[in-house]
């Protein structure tokens, strides 16, 4: 009994530190910064050039992509072992997560490593070297089809063992880099609602169901509840495993927006933040117009608990192609957010910093 009560002790100190920690966070002002469409992490000339644009422009936290496309973008020993490729070939010779955290740290900006891929095992490769190794972690359809959504391919994320192996990626960088937390976003953790027709998940369901199997439309509200709340069970466990390995990390998150994040990637990040699983949400309310962004905004923020409002920190879409929102878009955005006690956000994706330049000279300053 004593050994249970001294175990019980260590996990609610570790929860009253982690927070505490949160709790003296600054309001975070963040960017994603990608591989995609972008240069900087090509070299470490380019990594402080950006980080300089970023304490310039008043971002305190940056979101570095760390795993994309089936690859790393850090020397992992998991992936070099299991796939026999340490490193996206891109940056063979280099650590840009190393290099990242090195250079913004310098200039006192916290780092996130982002885990963009999440659950999705490949883009148009019909699930590249992850799924040609291992069909059975293949996510499954309501026709017996690998489940593709938006050309991306993806893993089933019910099964323990893809669990396990993206777990291992996220605890491998948390123990090896001093970074200051680890974001998952929509495909993390996320599956396509058309997924759970795998042998294992409808096992699991028929368990629960009376040997019934789980119905064959993928968007029957039950059948969606119950697979979103194993990736809810799937969170808390991440959460706490995280935790364990250093109590002040931050775990975060970028979902889609509620309730269409549950609808179709069995995202039920509400319950997430409501619950504790996760310090910080990040919802992506990429909207082309105000009125539509002041819509997606308030309703989300309705979901939360009153407590819980000062995790919640919206996504701006701030370059996607060609398109970037004009300075009177962007102006109302920010504005919105402080009106509604929404004081900081995190921007897709820092190359659009370059196209605001003189609007975000004075970004830090602005309550």
């Amino acid at each position: 009994m004593k050994n249970l009560g001294l175990a019980f002790a260590v996990s609610v100190l570790i929860s009253m530190n982690s927070f505490s920690q949160v709790k003296k966070q600054a309001p975070i002002k963040g960017v994603w910064l990608t591989n995609v469409a972008s240069k900087v992490l090509d070299s470490r000339k380019n990594i402080i050039e950006a980080v300089n644009l970023c304490k310039q422009s008043g971002i305190n936290t940056i979101f570095i992509v760390t795993w994309n496309r089936g690859n790393t973008l850090y020397p992992s020993e998991i992936m070099k072992k299991e796939f026999g490729v340490q490193i996206d070939p891109r940056f063979k010779g280099r650590d840009p997560l190393q290099e990242l955290i090195e250079e913004a740290h310098k200039k006192h900006i916290k780092v996130h490593a982002w885990f963009e891929f999440g659950f999705s095992s490949s883009y148009k490769e019909n699930g590249g070297n992850i799924l040609k190794k291992h069909p059975e972690w293949a996510a499954i359809n309501n026709e017996g089809k690998l489940v593709i959504k938006n050309s991306f391919e993806w893993m089933n994320a019910f099964l323990p063992e893809v669990q396990n192996f993206v777990n291992s990626l996220i605890i491998e960088v948390v123990k090896k880099y001093d970074v200051d937390g680890i974001q998952g976003d929509d495909r993390l953790p996320a599956q396509p609602s058309t997924a759970g027709y795998d042998a294992y998940t409808v096992n699991e369901y028929k368990k629960e169901h009376d040997g019934n199997n789980p119905p064959s439309d993928y968007k029957n509200p039950a059948w969606l509840t119950w697979r979103s709340n194993r990736l809810n069970a799937y969170l808390k466990d991440l959460y706490q495993a995280v935790k364990k390995e250093k109590p002040n990390m931050l775990v975060t998150m970028a979902p889609s927006i509620f309730p269409w994040s549950k609808e179709e990637y069995l995202q039920d990040w509400p319950t997430w933040l409501n619950e504790g699983y996760v310090d910080y949400v990040f919802p992506q309310i990429y909207r082309y117009d105000f009125k539509k962004y002041k819509a997606a905004l308030e309703a989300n923020l309705k979901y939360i608990s009153p407590e819980k409002k000062s995790l919640f920190y919206p996504g701006i879409l701030l370059k996607v192609d060609e398109y970037t929102p004009d300075s009177k878009f962007l102006t109302e955005m920010i504005k919105l957010n402080r009106e509604n006690g929404v004081m900081g956000e995190v921007f897709f994706f820092y190359e659009g910093l370059k196209l605001h330049s003189e609007y975000f000279k004075s970004y830090s300053k602005r309550k």
